[in-house]
């Protein structure tokens, strides 16, 4: 068949309309995804099991038609096949064991890929039902924003902990970034042998670094996945998030060879414009709109239009959307983009 739309623009085409979907599609703002929740009983157990994680990956596309799914999952399981003792509390958020220097040395002796193999079998299944105009997408998270709950053991509101950790024991930290990026770059070949047709690196946390801690702690890890990845899969195409990295974005892409860059919402749009020069982008609504929904959401969806659909662009939002969203200023959303409304 012929490309999708998703993986034509990863090839650097522009696409009009563009592509649409957006990160946490698969969440508790819609009712039929709190209802598998409820069935689960539990974070883990959704993400574990095939027949759940299938059947919220492809809610929001019998829903909203995106064309994309993104494999539900969540960042945290590649600690949790480290024996990190992943939870997720109500209310509250992950929790894990915190680990210190002595531990991340004695790492390689606790991984355990077998954990991840429920996951590999969701992602073929997933693929198995997607209609087939449909992209589907892997994903993990970067090294950085996972090292940071290893070392606190739960988010923070700038993850002290784990910087903190790295000025004292940099080496350490270095080891266990690039630890992390091999176990990643291993998992992400899996999705894509499994059935996924790109994959996205979400660094969540990059935004809290300074200049040369981003090139060290943020882009070199990136790009060493992506290199593995490549040297696997020569044509893999990949998707990196860093969050709030600002300036730091400029330069990214060449630094780490991803495909595409996702912007978060505070990126302007001039900015943005700048970076397409190089390839494709995707965002980079904020979801807040979403939430308001109307007039809000309406003149920021344009303006990104406006500003990025002559050149390669995935739209999206700047991160996931949030579960006060209405699902109708969602539907609202996609006709937009699509040119329905």
């Amino acid at each position: 068949m012929a490309k999708r739309a998703l993986e034509r623009v990863l090839d650097g085409e522009t696409v009009n309309p563009p592509p649409i979907w957006l990160m946490r599609q698969a969440g508790r703002y819609l009712p039929e995804y709190r209802k598998v929740r409820e069935k689960a009983g539990g974070f883990l157990n959704l993400c574990y099991n095939p027949d759940f994680a299938t059947e919220v990956t492809l809610q929001p596309i019998r829903r909203y038609g995106f064309d994309a799914a993104i494999l539900f999952s969540d960042i945290l399981v590649i600690p949790d096949a480290l024996k990190r003792n992943v939870r997720f509390e109500a209310g509250e958020g992950p929790r894990l064991d915190p680990i210190d220097a002595d531990a991340i040395l004695a790492l390689e002796k606790s991984y355990d890929a077998g954990r991840l193999d429920p996951v590999i079998e969701a992602v073929k299944r997933i693929r198995r039902e997607l209609p087939e105009e449909t992209a589907l997408l892997g994903f993990c998270g970067a090294p950085f924003t996972v090292a940071t709950y290893m070392i606190a053991g739960r988010g923070t509101p700038d993850q002290a902990p784990a910087r903190l950790f790295a000025y004292r024991h940099r080496r350490e930290f270095l080891r266990l970034l690039d630890y992390l990026a091999d176990l990643s770059a291993d998992y992400l070949i899996r999705q894509l042998e499994a059935g996924a047709g790109a994959v996205q690196i979400f660094d969540s946390w990059a935004g809290v670094l300074g200049e040369e801690d981003f090139a060290d702690f943020a882009a070199a890890p990136v790009a060493r996945i992506v290199a593995k990845v490549r040297a696997k899969h020569p044509g893999a195409k990949i998707i990196a998030f860093a969050k709030g990295a600002g300036p730091n974005l400029a330069s990214y892409r060449a630094k780490t060879g991803a495909d595409a860059i996702g912007l978060d919402w505070t990126v302007p749009l001039a900015i943005a414009r700048d970076l397409q020069k190089d390839g494709p982008v995707q965002g980079n609504l904020d979801p807040l709109s979403v939430v308001a929904g109307g007039h809000a959401m309406k003149s920021r969806a344009l303006a990104i239009l406006e500003a990025l659909a002559d050149g390669p662009l995935i739209f999206n939002l700047g991160h996931g959307i949030t579960p006060e969203a209405d699902p109708e200023h969602v539907a609202a959303l996609v006709r937009l983009v699509r040119g329905e409304e």
